[in-house]
């Protein structure tokens, strides 16, 4: 009989069990960087790519291609590229008021600046130099601007801040022979938050999801008030702003949202941009319908060469299609590299390629100096 009612309680406490354990899993931010393909090191996710390169770099007879492929772009826009100088190429009606400032920059001359370019806060402020969002902050208060100040070792732009509801990533490329291209990926950014349930605070909140709770500490130090509010049950907190991967940022597939509207749109920015074939457009939209329209976006940021179609990103997708996703891009890449030489525009010679990295290393270092 106790046998029996032993029996009839391991059965009863069998999904109770199940339940605990599928939590701890998916709250496990070990589990999530082994298991989620998402959460790996560059390094350790793009060496299968490195082989292909390696093709790529002999088919082309230079190791520095893609060089070649954006020729108004340093370096392509592959690494140590300036965002100010891309911005320049960029007609000014797509792009948020923006303008760089010497990391030496003091407060009083920065708020007098802030004054004549009529930048009311919040505002942007990013390294001029610089990726996968290091050191891009929302500037909300002075106390937020003047610890910016202090940290910031590097030239770095102010950026006007677009409140638009809908961030994405288009990525967009052309052949030089032909007079239109297409938008080959759309990443959707769904930033950090947390769903209050009136009982817990913001950080208890972060404990139940493995992306939030990569960035508990890091956060305590500079939203300690943040995490330790007690959300509205059903009440939204957005924790980052920021739309990168890195900051806790959901990447999503957003492929569905391709059609001839969209590339036109594209097309017609794209063709105003003298020396652009391969890259991605970071955005911001008040709506899909309205950028179908060509209407209500701006552009924060264009990556050249460097870029990545984002949507592989997506929680779930197929790491096979992710490299499949990626090689393709690659060889358009190298396809167009290879066409602009032709067209009379060299590649990077070895010499001249090193030491374009040795200055974006030596730049690295000045960054945490």
């Amino acid at each position: 009989m106790n046998i029996a009612v032993e029996t009839r309680h391991e059965t009863q406490e069998q999904p109770s069990q199940k339940k605990t354990l599928y939590y701890k899993l998916s709250t496990s931010v070990v589990w999530a960087k082994i298991f989620r393909w998402e959460f790996w090191p560059f390094s350790v996710f793009y060496f299968p790519v490195l082989f292909y390169w390696v093709w790529l770099s002999f088919k082309a007879r230079s190791f520095f291609f893609f060089t070649a492929s954006n020729p108004s772009i340093t370096f392509g826009g592959m690494l140590g590229e300036s965002k100010d100088e891309i911005f320049k190429l960029i007609p000014k009606q797509y792009i948020p008021k923006t303008y760089k400032l010497d990391a030496s920059v003091d407060l009083k001359s920065f708020l007098e600046r802030l004054q004549i370019e009529e930048i009311s806060y919040p505002f942007i402020l990013k390294p001029d130099i610089g990726e996968r969002g290091w050191m891009v902050g929302l500037i909300k208060t002075e106390k937020d601007l003047t610890d910016y100040l202090n940290h910031i070792q590097v030239d770095f732009l102010v950026q006007e801040y677009v409140s638009y509801d809908v961030e994405l990533g288009v990525f967009y490329y052309q052949y030089p022979n032909c007079d239109h291209g297409t938008v080959s990926s759309i990443v959707m950014k769904d930033m950090l938050s947390v769903i209050g349930d009136g009982q817990r605070n913001v950080a208890s909140l972060m404990e139940d999801d493995a992306r939030s709770k990569m960035h508990i500490e890091t956060l305590r130090n500079k939203k300690a008030e943040l995490l330790n509010q007690i959300p509205f049950k059903g009440e939204k907190v957005e924790i980052n702003s920021i739309g990168n991967h890195s900051r806790g940022t959901t990447f999503l597939n957003g492929n569905h949202l391709i059609n001839e509207r969209l590339i036109k749109v594209f097309n017609d920015v794209s063709s105003q941009i003298d020396g652009f074939y391969f890259g991605r457009y970071d955005l911001r939209c008040r709506s899909v319908e309205d950028l179908y329209n060509g209407a209500h976006f701006k552009i924060l940021e264009l990556n050249g060469a460097g870029a990545e179609p984002a949507h592989i990103y997506h929680p779930g997708f197929s790491l096979i299609q992710a490299y499949k996703d990626i090689i393709h891009h690659l060889q358009v890449l190298a396809d167009i590299s290879i066409l602009n030489k032709k067209n009379g525009i060299p590649f990077y010679s070895f010499r001249k390629g090193m030491k374009e990295i040795m200055k974006i290393r030596k730049y690295n270092q000045q960054k945490v100096s």
